[in-house]
């Protein structure tokens, strides 16, 4: 038996196994058990599967809390290939001694490029158009047909000015574009001008949102946040659906408190296609693709893997969640 570590890998990683790819990196330094499925193991597979783990590199579908560690105390990391690690029982982590480790940075750029994706065609109505003309619908052209929102010169408003706030905000200047943002506390040198939530959500055409998913954010953005929008306003929503209250959301589109909005996440995932949030007008989907670009998930995959190799040799990594973990002492 090898006298390795054990590492569980919930997804199959972009560039597998070949050479010079995270998986290969990581095979370089472990021994490797990888989820092969696209649809992730359930909870009972899981469990199976971290019980003679060293560590574990998850995804957002796979839930670590204090009942899985304490069934694989092997496990001394846990590194998430996301941004957000609300997948993670972070305190349960550090109380058992579990570097956790999640990936920032890498798709900054992606999420934000995603974000304006988003912004650009609920503003111009793309889907409706692209609709009407696969089903036979574009007519004679008519000066009131399609009419969506202008972008250029219009007003921004930011709730979060993280990383990727600040990327969605910088774009903004190619259009020329009023940029405000609303947070715990002002930024230094944040590309736009600091004011009260509800301060923006009145002046702002546009209101993008990029606030972690915590007891405070869930559902925030509920039928009073959409009712201090102005009706001609925009809703974007990049982070975690967890932070919107989707019925609100669906009643102030289909009763035209806000002109639009466009998802890149929702609750659950994957939505099934019956859902009623599917049925509301004037809204923009996307399946979770932020980060979805080949560059960056394997720079995702890699930091992720550095993450398990740091953690195994009892190191904090820059992107360590929960560097006291490792003042807790070594599990079993």
């Amino acid at each position: 038996m090898s006298d390795r570590p054990r590492v569980f890998v919930s997804r199959v990683l972009p560039g597998g196994a070949a050479p010079r790819s995270p998986l290969a990196l990581l095979h370089d330094a472990a021994d490797v058990d990888v989820w092969e499925a696209h649809t992730p193991p359930s909870p009972e597979a899981l469990l199976h599967r971290a019980e003679g783990a060293d560590a574990l590199l998850t995804v957002l579908t796979e839930r670590v809390d204090g009942a899985l560690l304490d069934a694989a105390p092997r496990v001394r990391v846990v590194a998430n290939m996301a941004v957000g690690y609300d997948n993670i029982d972070v305190p349960a982590c550090t109380e058992r001694g579990v570097l956790v480790t999640n990936t920032p940075g890498v798709l900054t750029d992606a999420t934000a490029d995603m974000t304006w994706a988003l912004l650009l065609a609920a503003a111009r109505r793309l889907p409706e158009g692209d609709a009407a003309l696969r089903g036979g619908a574009w007519g004679p052209w008519h000066p009131t047909w399609l009419l969506g929102h202008r972008v250029s010169g219009a007003t921004l408003g930011i709730v979060g000015p993280g990383r990727i706030g600040r990327a969605v905000a910088e774009r903004a200047r190619g259009f020329g574009m009023t940029v405000l943002y609303a947070g715990r506390r002002a930024v230094a040198d944040f590309p736009g001008t600091f004011v009260p939530l509800d301060d923006l959500l009145a002046r702002a055409d546009y209101v993008s949102m990029h606030v972690p998913l915590t007891p405070e954010t869930t559902r925030m953005c509920d039928a009073s946040f959409f009712a201090r929008m102005r009706p001609d306003a925009i809703f974007v929503n990049t982070t975690r659906g967890g932070v919107v209250d989707q019925p609100a959301l669906i009643e102030a589109l289909r009763l035209g408190r806000i002109a639009g909005a466009g998802l890149d996440v929702m609750t659950p995932e994957p939505l099934p296609v019956d859902d009623p949030l599917l049925t509301a007008p004037h809204l923009v989907v996307a399946p979770h693709l932020g980060s979805a670009t080949l560059e960056t998930r394997t720079a995702m995959a890699r930091l992720a893997v550095e993450g398990v190799i740091a953690g195994l040799a009892r190191r904090a990594p820059s992107n360590a969640v929960n560097p006291e973990a490792l003042t807790v002492g070594r599990r079993r």
